[in-house]
């Protein structure tokens, strides 16, 4: 992901809902919230609010209906894909942000697509900081932006969730540059099926932490454009060394299929 960042900041009001109070909700992401300012981004009937960028596609076009509502749960899925081939696909919100907290519960579900990256195993993200999707290309494969690293375990091996990405983006941890292009969080390892709680808080270009089920995992500061990783993108949007102080929230698919039970968010300064 490389260069300048279209962002354009929404302060007016979201066209989103208060948090619904139903039984589906989960007792740990419950007791996260603490205060009734929450705002949910997905309204659990439809995807009013969001729009798809799919590699290969032009903005608002999933032909394969890879984005979709099941049974009340934003769901992820490829049962119209023959083959994976490198569609990277992203679901962006319509709104800019720049302080906030965000809680989303997710669960990874079914088997990965033929096709799919062997990394891609049991791989989703939320993209977040990140560059306008009407900049992005029809062949970028990954928007210039942060990604809060989604990872399911294969019965084995370590594989903590919540990390940390940099597609075209930089961030400094106890002042020092990271190289890497994802760094792995504290989190434990979830083998199976069940709903994982996660949380960032933002605060524009100066901090971020990541959260999972309440604890915190992982947390860096000076969010900056820069780096690589990423591929396709209008070299304008990238000037690299810039501050990334706000911009759009969007969740992928990567070949493995994945729900999200909420996504909710709670801006901070009025921003």
């Amino acid at each position: 992901m490389r260069v300048l960042m279209l962002l354009v900041v929404s302060l007016g009001a979201c066209v989103s809902e208060q948090v619904p109070q139903d039984s589906a909700q989960s007792s740990s992401a419950e007791s996260s919230l603490g205060g009734d300012d929450w705002i949910a981004l997905f309204n659990g009937r439809d995807l009013t609010g969001w729009v798809p960028k799919i590699r290969g596609n032009e903005l608002g076009e999933d032909p394969e209906g890879t984005f979709r509502i099941e049974d009340g749960l934003l769901t992820v899925g490829y049962e119209s894909y023959q083959t994976f081939d490198e569609r990277f696909g992203h679901l962006f919100y319509e709104d800019s942000f720049s302080d906030y907290q965000l809680l989303i519960e997710y669960r990874f579900i079914g088997t990965q697509l033929i096709g799919g990256p062997d990394w891609a195993f049991k791989n989703s993200g939320v993209m977040f900081h990140s560059q306008n999707p009407n900049s992005m290309l029809p062949d970028q494969d990954f928007p210039i932006s942060l990604e809060l690293q989604l990872l399911g375990g294969n019965g084995t091996e370590a594989r903590p969730t919540a990390n940390l990405c940099t597609p075209g983006t930089e961030v400094e941890m106890g002042g020092i540059q990271v190289q890497a292009h994802c760094t792995n969080s504290t989190s434990e390892t979830f083998h199976g099926d069940e709903w994982v709680t996660v949380e960032l808080t933002v605060q524009a270009d100066t901090g971020v932490s990541h959260l999972v089920n309440g604890n915190k995992v992982l947390e860096y500061e000076r969010l900056t454009v820069g780096g690589g990783s990423v591929d396709g993108f209008d070299d304008a949007m990238k000037p690299d060394g810039q501050p990334l102080t706000q911009g759009y929230i969007a969740l992928q698919s990567e070949s493995h299929p994945i729900q999200f039970r909420r996504v909710l968010i709670r801006r901070l300064n009025g921003t």
